[in-house]
């Protein structure tokens, strides 16, 4: 395989996993300081595991049909767009981004990735668009807004933790 092309997939797995985690951090820390419950993965899952079925859209995501192994493929969907995010991120801003990373692209990276739920995860699993069904879709999108914040956050401390420890 070319190195660069190997270089590009290793950045963005690596930096995809970092950011997400440091994501899931953020849900832990929020939940345990202020009771606010994350995004259940096990329903993102559910919603994949329909879509090979011809399902894209559901009335509401809890009251559809489980799937087997939902929580397990919601997990790894989540960690799979992170890296996919990641790879998104390098394909703009370009590796050499990697040797000496800059908070604001990958903030603002993170900040317009909050399009992926409000236009296809909420209203595929009944949520509406940007949550505009839910009881206080305000909160919502303040919520997926801050998550996605993080994530770009994410995206730059992984990059620099990375490149101050393998890279520089």
């Amino acid at each position: 395989m070319n190195p660069a092309v190997l270089e590009f997939i290793q950045c963005a797995v690596l930096i995809g996993v970092g950011a997400t985690l440091v994501m899931d951090l953020w849900a832990i820390v929020i939940k345990r300081c202020f009771g606010i419950p994350s995004l259940n993965f096990a329903m993102v899952g559910r919603w994949i595991g329909h879509l090979p079925r011809g399902r894209f859209r559901h009335e509401n995501m809890a009251r559809s049909a489980p799937v087997r192994g939902e929580a397990w493929l919601g997990w790894g969907a989540h960690y799979a767009i992170g890296i996919v995010f990641a790879a998104m991120l390098l394909a703009v801003v370009g590796i050499p981004w990697t040797l000496r990373p800059t908070l604001a692209p990958a903030l603002l990276f993170g900040i317009l990735s909050v399009a992926a739920p409000f236009f296809i995860l909420q209203p595929g699993m009944g949520a509406g668009i940007a949550a505009s069904k839910t009881p206080r879709p305000n909160t919502a999108r303040l919520r997926s807004l801050m998550a996605h914040a993080v994530f770009g956050v994410g995206l730059y401390v992984t990059t620099w933790t990375l490149m101050h420890f393998y890279g520089g």
